[in-house]
């Protein structure tokens, strides 16, 4: 996938180079959601080092999508010239059993859409995500799921999330 042009920022297929950035902004999302779920008081920074080596697994993989906007300047944060990345959506998909409700027991989910706080509000999440789309489309798959942030949900619903009918629930072990 080339970059996605017309309405909206340029959208591309993230590469290797572009893993620190990815991690920055996965880690930022994180510092986002808060609570105990999400940041656990016992947690500490090994699991970046776990995210860069999945990542970079994860680059090439057919049932995954990595897509970024590259920043463009405005968004230095440390006035080196480095563009760095303005924005990043993640997304994989999943082969269950198909159903009634799946016809082809493919499933698509939204890892995670993260933008930059000094890149916000310029619709680079809507590009992401219309991109995102448009690769499950190309799939055939048969429905995507995804867990909002309060500050997403609005967009996508306008993309035409809808509530899920099922329970959300979840067990460690």
């Amino acid at each position: 996938m080339g970059q996605r042009k017309g309405n909206g920022p340029a959208v591309r297929q993230a590469v290797e180079y572009d893993l620190v950035e990815l991690v920055r902004l996965r880690a930022l999302l994180f510092e986002n959601l808060g609570g105990h779920f999400f940041s656990p008081a016992s947690a500490d920074d090994d699991w970046l080092d776990a995210l860069a080596v999945v990542l970079k697994e994860q680059l090439t993989a057919d049932a995954v999508r990595i897509l970024v906007v590259d920043g463009d300047g405005d968004g230095d944060r440390d006035g080196d010239g480095d563009r760095g990345l303005a924005a990043c959506g993640i997304a994989t998909i999943e082969q269950r059993l198909p159903g009634p409700h799946l016809r082809n027991g493919r499933i698509g989910h939204v890892i995670g859409v993260v933008t930059d706080p000094s890149y916000r509000r310029r619709g680079h999440s809507r590009s992401i995500m219309r991109s995102l789309l448009d690769w499950f489309e190309e799939r055939e798959v048969a429905r995507v799921d995804l867990y909002a942030s309060a500050e997403g949900e609005p967009l996508y619903r306008e993309l035409g999330f809808t509530d899920h009918p099922d329970p959300a629930l979840y067990w460690r072990p």
